[in-house]
């Protein structure tokens, strides 16, 4: 992306807060772009501090702990997008953002491939019960042993949610000489020699080790529960590395004392600390062939600069042309350059009337379209116009005046 140094509102004004320790690669994008005014926190801010920090913020940026409330919406006056810099936006609440016309944009792919790698280092830490064997030399124990411990080779894998990370542990595993079979609630081509199963109980029933990789939904919460524990192979292994309501903790933790459950490796929890260094709980704690991690499934320097690089580039795209490609907020359009015009946005609420009524208004100015771009969801609707540049001020006010407006914004 080019830097442009005359813009319809002036870079250093524009206030971008990043919260989580946000990889420095998005600071750097930002600054190679012209844009300076940038504050940067280590940690999550609970909502009553980011009320107060938001007020003049127009850019911010999040991972997995901040949560996006109404509350914190309606402080936000200013604010035009939001990063999630992670594969997930439940931590927004989408529904409000929608309606105060602000983008949320998320990368969804770019920590797959390191998620996946750890799926498959669980899975060898687990089946040849290296916690356990670990643990007993650190207490200067020697524990040499093969009873109980395996090859992944001939093993099968049982997936369920068969996406984005779903699929490339699909791939890998069989690059170890694994079976593969899967569930997912959605018809999904599978990859390599990967057998689709009918339903979650299928999958657990055939396989030695399960691996969650489903997004967290009133649907999802608790789907590996008391009940469908019972349908595992006795002393098959679970991996949990999607989202902490997806596994019922406490009747995990009775299926590892019973034996129903051999090995258990779970990365994301129900309810986690805000920051390095404060307490933790999990019923899971010292059991036995248990492996704990905090939230660290993407959390490697490679997934973190293409995070930092996907998320900032299409909130640069928003910004500087309008472009709302990955929105899950602001209908998606993919839109040109702007070259002998200049940009407007405007975001509505989508009901009959105003696509007309906005062409109207610049009909009756006599201020001639060049170019003219509009997709609307259930809620909102979304048009960008490229107008004449001498007449782009007088089009910016017309719009603003225009009824079920939301946000107006002019670009060049």
């Amino acid at each position: 992306m080019s830097k442009q140094t005359n813009t319809s509102y002036p870079k250093e004004k524009i206030k971008i807060l990043f919260l989580e320790n946000i990889s420095d690669k998005a600071i750097q994008i930002f600054k190679q772009q012209g844009y300076t005014n940038i504050k940067k926190i280590n940690g999550a801010l609970t909502e009553s501090e980011l009320i107060n920090a938001v007020k003049d913020v127009h850019i911010i940026g999040i991972r997995s702990k901040t949560l996006i409330t109404e509350k914190v919406l309606d402080a936000a006056i200013k604010l035009q997008a939001i990063g999630c810099f992670c594969i997930g936006v439940n931590q927004v609440n989408l529904k409000a953002a929608t309606k105060k016309g602000v983008v949320v944009f998320n990368a969804p792919y770019s920590n797959t491939r390191s998620v996946a790698e750890l799926v498959i280092g669980a899975s060898i830490m687990l089946i040849r019960k290296i916690i356990d064997k670990n643990n007993a030399a650190h207490q200067g124990i020697w524990l040499k042993e093969a009873k109980g411990s395996f090859e992944l080779r001939g093993k099968t894998l049982g997936i369920i949610g068969y996406g984005n990370i779903g699929s490339q542990v699909s791939v890998l595993a069989e690059g170890l000489g694994m079976k593969v079979v899967y569930y997912d609630s959605e018809t999904k081509l599978p990859l390599g020699n990967a057998n689709s199963c009918k339903s979650i109980k299928d999958v657990v029933g055939k396989s030695d080790i399960v691996t969650l990789h489903v997004p967290e939904t009133n649907q999802t919460k608790n789907l590996i529960n008391k009940t469908n524990l019972k349908y595992f192979k006795p002393g098959s292994i679970l991996i949990n590395y999607a989202r902490g309501e997806v596994v019922d903790l406490n009747a995990l933790a009775k299926s590892l004392q019973d034996g129903q459950i051999g090995g258990v490796a779970i990365d994301v929890f129900p309810v986690e600390p805000e920051k390095n260094g404060d307490a933790f709980t999990t019923p899971l704690q010292g059991l036995s062939n248990v492996l704990l991690t905090p939230h660290i499934g993407g959390s490697t320097e490679e997934a973190q600069q293409n995070i930092g690089e996907d998320v900032s580039t299409k909130l640069l795209q928003y910004l500087e042309r309008g472009i709302t490609n990955g929105s899950h907020s602001i209908p998606s359009i993919s839109l040109p350059p702007i070259d002998t015009a200049h940009r407007i946005l405007h975001i509505h609420n989508n009901v009959p009337g105003v696509l007309s009524a906005i062409n109207a208004a610049l009909s009756k100015n006599h201020i001639n379209i060049l170019g003219q771009y509009l997709k609307t969801n259930d809620t909102i609707g979304y048009v960008v116009l490229d107008v004449d540049k001498k007449l782009s001020r007088q089009a910016l006010d017309l719009l603003k005046d225009i009824k079920e407006t939301i946000k107006v914004r002019m670009l060049y």
